[in-house]
């Protein structure tokens, strides 16, 4: 059950604007996750962001921006970089280009990087809130740093409620993962897989691109060992339950307690992963949960990624 709180405020567009603009902080529904909004060119309102998720300040956030063009007001856009935007957005696509000099964003919103990430979200609700507001958004996942995501706005509450200033609601989230990034700074390379299959992305450039990350030193967010972790210690990979654990099984898996996919649909995993996660964690009660094996193709690296990360220990 979440908590009602006060400061819980279900508002508009042009309400979520004004909250926008007057340096507070604002939930809203992507297509990918809930994102934790404030305008990426306000220090004050961006550091809120740090502290209501107690995120660490060498994590940098995500700009989100309504088209391709006020993108490229923040970031140097390579031929290659513009051919993946044109291909992807709106959708569940980051770029990591190289920082304009004159982009106006707060530092703490890129750690100070010469890099930004950006995307265009495609969610209708986010959209109309980007269009209007006109302007960056910094919006990192709606939830305490490290913990399970929300796409849904009960897991916005239960994890933020009383730090936000409102919700712009839009359903659950289709995608259920967050944004692939891609470095397109330079050489182009994979820094997280998500709910754009690398296979898409290699098939616009007609070329493999390489993996890379270092957890010590983020290039983009998502890239922290221990991230999207639920309170209870968990395992991966499991082909059956051990003890008293709480079982996700995905596909035809004998006395699971809950599933991603009873039907072993990567893509009906991806938009279930972290709504099955919270229920598992809100009923585990002391125990541990274990996960079925996910297969390495598609979105299952996405999966299998956030599931690695969630598991990871954190002692």
């Amino acid at each position: 059950m979440v908590k009602e709180t006060s400061i819980f405020a279900p508002c508009q567009v042009p309400d979520a604007v004004d909250i926008l603009r007057s340096g507070k902080l604002l939930a809203f529904a992507t297509e990918t996750v809930y994102g934790l909004g404030a305008d990426a060119r306000n220090g004050d309102a961006v550091a809120k962001i740090y502290a209501a998720k107690e995120r660490p300040f060498f994590n940098p956030l995500i700009i989100h921006v309504s088209d391709l063009a006020l993108a490229e007001r923040f970031g140097v856009f390579s031929d290659v970089a513009r051919q993946l935007a044109k291909a992807f957005w709106p959708g569940p696509l980051t770029l990591v280009v190289p920082l304009r000099s004159d982009a106006g964003l707060s530092s703490l919103a890129t750690a100070g990087l010469n890099t930004v990430a950006i995307r265009v979200p495609a969610h209708a609700g986010a959209l109309a809130l980007l269009t209007e507001f006109g302007g960056p958004v910094a919006a990192p996942s709606a939830n305490p740093s490290g913990r399970i995501s929300p796409t849904r706005v009960m897991h916005v509450l239960a994890g933020l409620g009383g730090k936000i200033d409102g919700i712009l609601e839009g359903g659950d989230c289709v995608v259920g993962l967050e944004s692939t990034i891609v470095f397109a700074a330079g050489e182009i390379a994979l820094l997280r897989a998500g709910g754009l299959t690398v296979e898409d992305i290699e098939a616009v450039l007609q070329v493999p691109i390489a993996s890379t990350e270092d957890p010590d030193t983020p290039q983009s967010p998502g890239q922290l060992s221990s991230h999207y972790a639920p309170n209870a210690v968990m395992r991966i990979d499991a082909s059956k339950r051990q003890g008293q654990e709480i079982f996700i099984g995905f596909g035809e898996v004998a006395g699971a307690d809950l599933s991603m996919s009873e039907t072993g649909s990567l893509i009906e995993a991806a938009a279930n992963l972290f709504a099955v996660l919270h229920k598992a964690d809100a009923i585990a009660d002391g125990r541990s949960i274990a996960v079925s094996s996910v297969p390495m193709e598609g979105l299952g690296l996405a999966i299998n990624d956030r599931l690695k990360r969630a598991a990871t220990d954190r002692a």
